[in-house]
């Protein structure tokens, strides 16, 4: 991913490891991501500054436009679909990003005060990994539904938006549908919840059993209705022939008739798929963040006065849990900028060993966030979904370190590492 969302022909990496006798690390919400997205939203913003350029346009001149999708990559991997530019507008549209560009030239003339610094970043991920995942959906003898999904959720709500697929796809209410995850007696197989794979695949592996029990269904109204198969219609949970919707049959009915000894052999068995779901390709999500700091000259600290997030992953399930999934990312990834970091004295002591000391981000540490959405579906799943859960970590850190060095351009500062603490951002301006 080191490419990010640009149209770079040619691309070359070198990676240079260390041993270490500090407390090994994991890559956690993202995944590579976050690090890819961190060196190329850093370096254009350096590149921007030794130009003379506004980051804006230098990234504006670089995104792959629209048209080239799908787009295969420097590196090999084939972006899905995307509208870029269209993410980077809506970003500068709603932060109003000639104001603040305004503000800080009109700061910078009068001298004193607080800082002003705007970030950016754009980004572009992958998910949906395969090979496949399940999602069987089985009408019971009552009329209910059971979802059983291959994944399990760590709090993403896929009990509300596996019950909402479902829900949609058969016409019935929510509260009608079960759905069972985590237990091998009940789900015996299932590859599981990880790089934003649980829509595309396991929601899709849903979607598509949900509407092959409906496609079954229609051969049973069609004897209880009396009617060719061809010509019955569904329509709100409802089974009925074109042209009489009066005369309609429900999925009690249809569930009653086919668990009944007067059944056709094998009907019980028509309303149950669990085939599993096979994507062709990785889903690739992307957005723009833009973040306004503030860095008081006297100490250093750094205060996040506004903060843009524009997420683009495809279609949206449920806008509730999608939000909640950028809140959590946007926290992560703003701690990373500012706050956390494992710290050793001179003797090589870890000074950080609990969650007493780690600087775990609090409410009052961050900002409120201004949500914003594009909508650009995929062509590689049934739902043109593309995943959310690890955008926000990606998009925020590069946004919020990009707005501080911008603060500190004045100053000749092009670059500190993160965390950028009040004590590395006060003595930089000193030196």
């Amino acid at each position: 991913m080191i490419v990010g969302p640009y149209d770079i022909r040619s691309a070359h990496a070198r990676a240079e490891g260390a041993f270490t006798n500090t407390a090994p690390n994991e890559p956690y919400r993202g995944s590579g991501r976050p690090e890819a997205t961190y060196l190329i939203e850093r370096a254009l913003d350096v590149l921007a500054g030794r130009l003379g350029m506004d980051p804006a346009d230098i990234r504006r001149r670089n995104l792959i436009p629209a048209h080239k999708f799908p787009y295969r990559t420097a590196t090999g991997l084939t972006y899905d679909s995307g509208d870029y530019e269209k993410a980077l507008d809506l970003a500068l549209e709603a932060g109003d990003y000639a104001s603040l560009r305004a503000e800080q030239a009109r700061r910078r003339a009068e001298g004193g005060g607080k800082l002003l610094g705007i970030g950016l970043a754009c980004y572009v991920e992958i998910c949906g990994f395969g090979p496949w995942e399940a999602g069987g959906v089985t009408v019971e003898p009552d009329g209910s539904v059971t979802v059983r999904s291959g994944t399990s959720p760590h709090g993403q709500g896929h009990e509300t938006a596996w019950a909402q697929i479902a829900a949609e796809q058969l016409g019935v209410q929510m509260d009608d549908v079960t759905v069972l995850h985590g237990d091998t007696d009940e789900c015996p197989r299932g590859i599981g919840t990880f790089g934003s794979r649980s829509a595309p695949v396991g929601g899709s592996a849903i979607f598509n059993n949900a509407e092959t029990v409906r496609e079954h269904a229609k051969q049973l109204a069609a004897k209880l209705l009396e009617a060719a198969p061809e010509d019955i219609r569904f329509e709100a949970g409802q089974f009925f022939v074109a042209g009489s919707p009066a005369r309609a049959v429900g999925w009690s009915e249809i569930a009653a008739f086919a668990y009944s000894a007067d059944s056709p052999e094998g009907a019980a068995a028509e309303l149950s798929a669990d085939v599993d779901f096979k994507p062709p390709g990785e889903t690739f999500p992307f957005g723009s963040h833009l973040c306004a700091v503030e860095i008081d000259p006297d100490t250093g600290a750094v205060e996040i006065l506004r903060y843009i997030s524009v997420d683009d992953c495809g279609r949206v399930i449920n806008p509730l849990l999608a939000e909640g999934q950028v809140h959590g990312g946007l926290a992560q990834g703003i701690a990373q900028a500012l706050y956390e970091e494992a710290v050793y004295d001179a003797d090589g002591n870890f000074l950080t060993p609990s969650l007493l000391e780690y600087a775990v981000p609090r409410a009052d540490m961050l900002p409120s966030y201004e949500l914003h959405r594009t909508v650009t579906p995929t062509h590689v799943n049934p739902l043109g979904v593309k995943g959310i859960g690890e955008a926000a970590t990606i998009g925020s850190t590069p946004a919020v370190v990009n707005a501080v060095m911008d603060a500190l351009r004045p100053f000749g500062v092009e670059h500190l590492d993160t965390p950028l603490t009040p004590e590395k951002v006060w003595r930089a301006m000193q030196d």
